[in-house]
């Protein structure tokens, strides 16, 4: 089997009688870009900040390339740190800054200047180096400091919400640039971010976090398609979730009832299989039509809301129950010159595109 180039098993953090991730374990392999995403307090910063020694795990290990980080003092694992605030030094040039970890390294002075200017040139800063930070631009300031943490070609460059202070467009040039660069310089980085569409844009792999721990890891799209558990269902992707009976479970398909009577059949399900109770039927917006006639697992709604937005048109509908259920369709879908607020119409979709939660 082959070793994995980081392996993060089993931490565990403590803080008083206070968990502040359990059973964090994962493999990450090299030039991987892994997105760590959850909300806020679900211990994906934590999990960061003890892999680069800020914080001592109560339990648990790290190894970089089958070696133990934990009796590493935090400066001499030789990993790239770059924060949401971007930490530059206010007092020391654009090339100064950047410079400043090869100097902690005692690297030779023509070396240092060589270094600085491939960095430059890789986040697109050529000619910055005389530039004082107070005089760039947020996003100019987190590429001075995207340079600053690969000047010295760190193995391993840990990212926590390093975009998070930008605003939307800024925000989207970066994560470009961020990505070009993942794909020149082949390094492995572990990102922070609770922005599911940043990580679906940037990463190889994505950990959910939840309440200290991780509930499902996968690509984007597989995270999307195929969710482990109503908490990825509901936090990776737009989700509908109506409530249901379930009339049967087998080989992890179920026979579900809603809308007080409506039989589904041959819809995935996760959770214990088998038995019968209530279930949690999750239906993507864009896996959703609208239809004037009823058809196979069709859902009677009453449009409450349109919203044009160019290519898409966002359609709000209640069920008879009324429970929420939000469609999006695509421009030029032929019924939407029917649709009109109180109009009632049929929510039609494919049950092998569904989910039931147990």
């Amino acid at each position: 089997m082959t070793q994995a180039f980081l392996s993060i098993e089993g931490i565990r953090k403590d803080y008083g009688s206070v968990t502040a991730i359990e059973n964090v374990t994962l493999d990450v392999a090299e030039g991987e870009f892994m997105t760590f995403l959850g909300p806020s307090g679900s211990g994906k910063s934590t999990t960061l900040y003890i892999l680069a020694g800020f914080q001592e795990p109560t339990e648990g290990d790290i190894l970089l390339n089958g070696k133990s980080l934990l009796s590493v003092p935090s400066h001499q694992r030789n990993i790239g740190m770059v924060f949401q605030r971007y930490t530059l030094f206010p007092h020391l040039t654009v090339g100064e800054n950047v410079a400043f970890p090869l100097r902690v390294r005692r690297c030779a002075k023509s070396e240092i200047e060589d270094r600085v200017q491939a960095a430059l040139k890789l986040v697109r800063l050529e000619g910055f180096s005389d530039r004082m930070p107070a005089f760039m631009s947020g996003g100019q300031q987190q590429r001075v400091a995207l340079a600053r943490a690969l000047v010295y070609n760190p193995p391993l460059l840990l990212m926590d919400e390093p975009l998070s202070a930008l605003d939307k467009k800024l925000r989207e040039e970066i994560q470009l640039e961020i990505r070009r660069i993942h794909q020149e310089t082949g390094v492995t980085i572990l990102y922070v971010t609770h922005d599911q569409e940043e990580a679906l844009r940037l990463s190889d792999r994505i950990s959910v976090f939840n309440q200290g721990q991780i509930e499902q890891i996968g690509t984007g799209q597989e995270l999307y398609a195929e969710p482990a558990t109503r908490f990825v269902a509901g936090f990776v992707g737009d989700s509908n979730f109506l409530d249901a009976k379930v009339l049967s479970v087998e080989a992890h398909r179920a026979k579900l009832s809603v809308c007080e009577g409506i039989v589904i059949d041959d819809v995935p399900v996760q959770g214990q299989a088998g038995g019968s109770g209530t279930a949690a039927l999750l239906l993507r917006p864009e896996r959703l039509s609208l239809s004037l006639d009823r058809r196979d697992c069709s859902l009677p709604v009453v449009i409450r809301d349109l919203t044009f937005l160019g290519n898409t048109v966002e359609v709000s509908t209640e069920t008879d129950q009324g429970q929420g259920l939000f469609v999006r369709l695509p421009f030029g879908h032929s019924v939407i010159p029917e649709l009109a607020r109180g109009n009632r119409v049929w929510a039609h979709f494919d049950s092998k595109a569904a989910h039931a939660f147990l």
